[in-house]
Parts: C-alpha cells; structure tokens; sequence
C-alpha cells in the first residue's frame, strides 16, 4: 500500500487554496470544502485520499518497467516537473507540447534520432568536416531538439501514463492521451473538468509550493515502485529468461 499522506503537510503547502468562486467548473463540487473571501477551499482530505489512490496505481506503472510522462509548462510548476521527473527517472515535456507527441509518435521518434546522429557526427569526426555555416545550421538544430525532446530522448515507445500540473494549460496533451486510452494522472484544480482524467488529484495547481508538494509525494512511490521492480529482478536465477514489459500501444514501428 502506498504511503499514508498527511493532511497537516497538504494544508502547510497551500494545496487548498482553489479559484475565484466565479471560475469554478460545477464539476469539481464534489471535492470542494467550502468558498471563503470569493475563493473556493479544497477538501485536503479528498485529496489524501486521491493522492494515495494515485500513487498505488503510478507504483504499480513503474514496478512494470513502463514510463510515465510528466506534463507541465506553466513558469511555476516547469522546474519542480524537470527536477522530481528526473529524479525517479521519468521523461519530461516542460517546454511547448510538440503536437502529436503521442498520436504522431513516429515523426517524434525520428526528430529523437536526428539528434542522436548529430552527437555521433561529432564524435566520430564528420562534423568537423562541415563548413562553418554547415556547422551552425547543424548547432542551432541540435539545441532546438535538445530544449523541446532533450527530456523523453530514452522514451523508445509511447507512455504508460501522464502525469500533468493544469489539465486547462495543456489541454492538447490531455486530449491527445484520451485518443489513446492513456491514463491521465493530474492535479486538477476547481476551474478545470475533473471528468477529462482518470486519476484526479483535487488541488492548487499555481503554487509552486502546492506543486513541489503534491510532485514529492508522487515521485516518491514511482521511486518506490523502481525499487521493487529492482528487488524483484535481483531475486531471479542468473538463467531466467528476461521478460520485457509491453507496451502501452503499438511500438513506434
């Protein structure tokens, strides 16, 4: 069972504070606690509840050996994304969705692959063969593809699973997952549809400290879920044949 979370340390976080009560999406009644001062208040306890069924489920992802991939490109929540999602190993998307990420994953693929043999013609020597404006053209491609794909270059195939910070900012890839029956896992705060995800985490989505919190508590059980899957494997017999998880959808072939 995934840990236990505290609701002392949510309050602490600001993880309740909502939305003006005028922005509110109807849909979010069930997890609201009450309206003070215009601005609706999240029940925490619906929360810890959502955040310990979330991470049962993003665990259970990870002891499989399948990725999920962490979604945010709002100022305040990119870094937190970058560093937890990095932390338990993860890829990221916290620059501009690429559209068709994950409904076109095979053009993302291939872009994925121009970047790989770009550091081979380095390495390898081709590259100093270029004239210098051959060299810049190829300098400047190379670090568009670093600063939008750098994060998910070890994602050979489609996700497992989402894991987003503001289901209204990036809509497209919300959209894009439901396309494929991936998981959305999302904190989701009281202006947005709870209905779009399937693991709902009902929380301020625009604190960075409400972030880093709710981000903490997440990465902590994919951790936990690695470890197991560590565990696991360190216990078969040297000739055991190795089974590789499947994946979510096709292959990117």
């Amino acid at each position: 069972m995934a840990n236990k979370v505290e609701v002392k340390e949510l309050l602490e976080a600001g993880v309740h504070f909502g939305h003006m009560t005028r922005k509110w999406d109807p849909n979010m009644a069930p997890y609201i606690y009450m309206e003070r001062n215009g601005i609706h208040i999240i029940n925490l306890y619906k929360t810890a509840a959502k955040i310990e069924e979330a991470n049962e489920a993003l665990k259970k992802i990870a002891a499989s050996g399948r990725k999920i991939l962490f979604v945010a490109t709002k100022k305040q929540a990119k870094d937190i994304v970058a560093e937890k999602a990095a932390a338990c190993n993860m890829p990221y998307i916290t620059e501009r969705w690429p559209g068709g990420m994950l409904t076109n994953f095979v053009t993302i693929r291939k872009a994925i692959k121009k970047m790989a043999s770009i550091d081979r013609m380095k390495k390898d020597g081709t590259f100093n063969t270029l004239s210098k404006k051959e060299k810049l053209q190829i300098d400047r491609l190379r670090a568009k593809l670093e600063k939008n794909l750098g994060s998910i270059a070890d994602m050979t195939r489609i996700p497992a699973a989402l894991f987003v910070v503001d289901i209204k900012a990036e809509h497209i890839a919300v959209k894009e997952a439901k396309k494929l029956n991936i998981p959305v896992f999302a904190m989701v705060d009281t202006n947005s549809d709870p209905r779009q995800v399937d693991f709902v985490i009902p929380a301020n989505d625009d604190a960075s400290k409400s972030i880093d919190k709710v981000l903490s508590l997440v990465s902590t059980s994919i951790v936990e879920g690695l470890s197991d899957r560590k565990a696991e494997k360190d216990e078969l017999p040297a000739d055991a044949p190795v089974v590789e998880a499947e994946a979510n959808t096709s292959s990117e072939e």
